[in-house]
């Protein structure tokens, strides 16, 4: 089973390169953030053409994530906060996924960026990330298939970045953001990207400009899996001929191959 994440930046934007990728991989399951579209903006007739079913959250402008799989989706949820709480910023959207006997849980996570530094957008990624964090907890004491795909806007080490001296004081580099990721993984995650790349990196984004001509990017998209979900992990790859075409996203798919 294949399942791919992608940040789009803008699905309608995008679409057309979306509607490519999907007709050249195909993937099972799609996980996409940055849709940059409210709710009756998103191009849904034109993503269930392609043969899926389709969830959404969208925000005006900004943020906003889905969830498109071929197979039957059950018992979503589109609060990373509890109910009691109230957060506008369309982020983070999870299901399940029915497929046969090998059904899975399943987040697409757009986590805030958080520059400037030293600035209330840090400490609200910082504070989300926490709110992650209790969350990952929860679907782990469940102790299901369980699959966090997303662009997570953090560099988990240095060789995670192109030039990691010019990141020293960017919200994707800082101790704080890493110590939060390494927080969540050691509830129980995996990287998927490193368990099978331990001593291999590729980038998964490259800011606008020479960045991708000259392959100076970062991995901050990732997958991040469950024990069980980890069993069934047999392939992963950053697709790139996407970020190559003209007006792409800053972002390329990242796409997982998992057992069923």
């Amino acid at each position: 089973m294949k399942i791919a994440t992608w940040n789009v930046n803008s699905i309608r934007v995008r679409l057309p390169h979306v509607k490519d990728f999907v007709h050249v991989q195909s993937p099972d399951v799609l996980l996409l953030q940055e849709l940059k579209a409210q709710d009756k903006d998103i191009p849904i007739s034109d993503l269930e053409d392609l043969g899926y079913n389709v969830i959404y959250k969208g925000q005006k402008a900004y943020n906003g994530v889905a969830i498109l799989s071929k197979h039957p989706i059950e018992d979503v949820n589109d609060k990373l906060y509890s109910n009691t709480e109230n957060d506008e910023q369309a982020r983070y959207i999870e299901c399940w996924i029915d497929a046969k006997n090998s059904g899975f849980r399943i987040a697409s996570i757009y986590l805030p960026n958080g520059n400037p530094i030293n600035t209330e957008k840090f400490d609200y990624k910082i504070d989300w990330m926490n709110k992650l964090k209790k969350r990952s907890k929860q679907l782990l004491d469940n102790e299901e298939c369980v699959i966090l795909g997303g662009d997570f806007n953090v560099c988990p080490e240095d060789r995670d970045a192109a030039n990691p001296e010019n990141m020293r004081n960017d919200a994707l580099f800082q101790p704080e953001s890493r110590a939060k990721l390494r927080e969540i993984i050691n509830l129980g995650y995996y990287d998927a990207w490193r368990a099978i790349n331990p001593d291999i990196t590729e980038w998964s984004y490259w800011d606008y400009g020479r960045a991708f001509e000259q392959n100076k990017g970062l991995r901050i998209d990732h997958f991040l899996l469950s024990p069980i979900a980890l069993d069934r992990l047999e392939s992963i790859e950053i697709n790139k001929y996407h970020r190559s075409l003209e007006r792409p996203s800053d972002h390329a798919p990242v796409i997982i191959n998992i057992s069923d």
